[in-house]
């Protein structure tokens, strides 16, 4: 028993996207546990941040882990940390929600560069693709928050609240991009509108892409295997 879970440690810690997921999970909890404390969801989305610089091994692979991307990540963790002191001012909460959107979204591009520089399927490119996927939805959980701060009512629901709760914002992102349509929080205004259309747009394509990707990547790993030596020497102009 002691050497299989040793085994199974082993394998997993060089799997940094499956972390990810882990922790985005543990996030999520913490999230339904801070539901009607504004410092605790502060808390929440500065861990939720700093969970970016716990992918920073698939980062540094990509382009993105560049000064900008630390830029965004520094800034979010700055401005939520003025939030858990109590500086709830709506520009501090809208400046806080763009870095960390930022952030979240600046980390999505490094795991899809991540995931495109391969030509074969690995274990972390299939945690990859769920990572990148929950990546976006809680970017654009951001843009809800920060549309709804900017015009409040942005966002309709039963008790007709002037602010979405944050697991509220979450829920409907993730019924957007992945087209489910399961929300009772609907978007009303103009601007909540623009970005509800923008999202279903990127799920829909993210979701086309990365399973042609996979299928690609899974053909070729099945390649004969004078085939797969010509593939991975073929020259890019080819």
């Amino acid at each position: 028993m002691k050497h299989s879970l040793l085994r199974f440690w082993t394998h997993f810690k060089y799997l940094p996207s499956a972390w990810l997921l882990c922790l985005q999970l543990l996030i999520l909890t913490l999230s339904m546990l801070s539901y009607d404390s504004v410092s605790y969801r502060a808390g929440t989305w500065m861990l939720g941040v700093v969970v970016l610089l716990v992918i920073a091994k698939v980062i540094r692979q990509t382009p993105m882990f560049t000064i900008l991307g630390l830029i965004f990540v520094a800034g979010a963790i700055f401005f939520s940390s003025l939030i858990v002191l109590g500086l709830r001012y709506t520009w501090i909460m809208i400046v806080a929600h763009l870095f960390e959107a930022s952030a979240y979204f600046s980390a999505a591009y490094g795991l899809l560069r991540y995931m495109f520089h391969d030509r074969y399927l690995t274990k972390d490119e299939l945690f990859a693709a769920g990572a990148v996927f929950t990546l976006l939805a809680w970017g654009f959980a951001f843009l809800y928050s920060i549309c709804q701060l900017w015009v409040p009512y942005s966002f309709s629901d039963p008790e007709l609240q002037a602010y979405q709760p944050w697991l509220d914002l979450l829920f409907l992102s993730f019924s957007v991009q992945s087209a489910t349509g399961l929300s009772d929080v609907m978007p009303v205004s103009p601007v909540a509108r623009m970005l509800a259309i923008i999202q279903m747009f990127v799920g829909v394509m993210y979701l086309a892409l990365i399973v042609s990707r996979l299928i690609a990547l899974q053909y070729i790993s099945h390649l004969p295997k004078q085939t797969h030596i010509q593939h991975k020497h073929r020259k890019p102009e080819e």
